[in-house]
């Protein structure tokens, strides 16, 4: 027969992996799909690189992870109100939303890139984009460089999801967009972008913030060390580089820029 403690703390191990499997971890991603970072299938379930890398990072905190889909403008709040526990949905880190949620070390970076029709000549500053309707993600980092650099001449149109900026560019309803140069080289290999071509890069701004990082409460401290450990294991044995080398051509590690 078992010692008595031996069968206690065989009982605890159950107990909390049963607790674990009960109350799975909360990823909150936006319900609108932000290729190739987030990539809704046919049959309802989600890919791409943030989704395949947080389920990695969820299986080295041995952790039950579930996809929770949430609006974009109102994922913070859905963090901070509890209906999901954690953010990873290429939010940059930034001191204004340091201030309501903390975040887990940068797990990627990337620049930011103006996109426009193909062959019109285009002069990326506020002077030479005066009187041009620009398009930015709303409630993102590129929508505040615009509003604080380009918002005194420009009409800058502000959209819900990347998908409606993307056919308004198309339409020519907007002049240019702003998104992440990742999801521009993403469009604009597609047959959407055939007409589009990139007009640059955005400088770098202390606005785009040191990249993008896990979004938590602040009170969850153990989970962020948590998931900033397990990030930094990702990367360091290697499952960060497989993971990134299957949807993109450059590296995005926050080391590598």
């Amino acid at each position: 027969m078992k010692p008595l403690r031996t069968l206690i703390a065989a009982f605890a191990v159950l107990c909390c992996a049963a607790a674990a499997a009960a109350n799975p971890l909360r990823i909150g991603i936006a319900a609108e799909p932000y290729p190739p970072f987030t990539i809704k299938q046919s049959n309802g379930q989600w890919s791409g690189f943030e989704v395949e890398l947080v389920r990695k990072l969820c299986q080295r905190l041995k952790q039950n992870c579930q996809i929770t889909e949430v609006s974009w403008d109102g994922i913070i709040p859905a963090l901070n109100s509890k209906k999901i526990d954690v953010i990873f949905n290429s939010m940059s880190i930034t001191p204004e939303r340091e201030k309501v949620i903390a975040f887990s070390l940068p797990y990627y970076y990337t620049a930011s890139e103006f996109v426009g029709p193909r062959g019109q000549k285009t002069v990326l500053s506020p002077a030479g984009l005066k009187g041009k309707t620009l398009g930015v993600q709303s409630a993102t980092t590129n929508a505040n460089f615009l509003k604080k650099y380009y918002g005194a001449g420009s009409a800058i149109r502000y959209y819900n999801t990347q998908d409606e900026l993307n056919a308004d560019l198309v339409a020519g309803r907007v002049d240019l967009m702003l998104l992440d140069a990742l999801a521009a080289s993403d469009f604009l290999g597609g047959k959407d972008g055939a007409g589009l071509e990139s007009k640059g890069l955005a400088p770098k701004d202390p606005l785009f913030g040191p990249g993008i990082g896990a979004g938590l409460r602040k009170a969850d401290t153990a989970l962020k060390q948590q998931f900033d450990q397990a990030i930094l294991q990702l990367r360091a044995d290697g499952s960060f580089d497989a993971i990134q080398k299957k949807y993109f051509k450059v590296n995005i590690s926050p080391d590598a820029k």
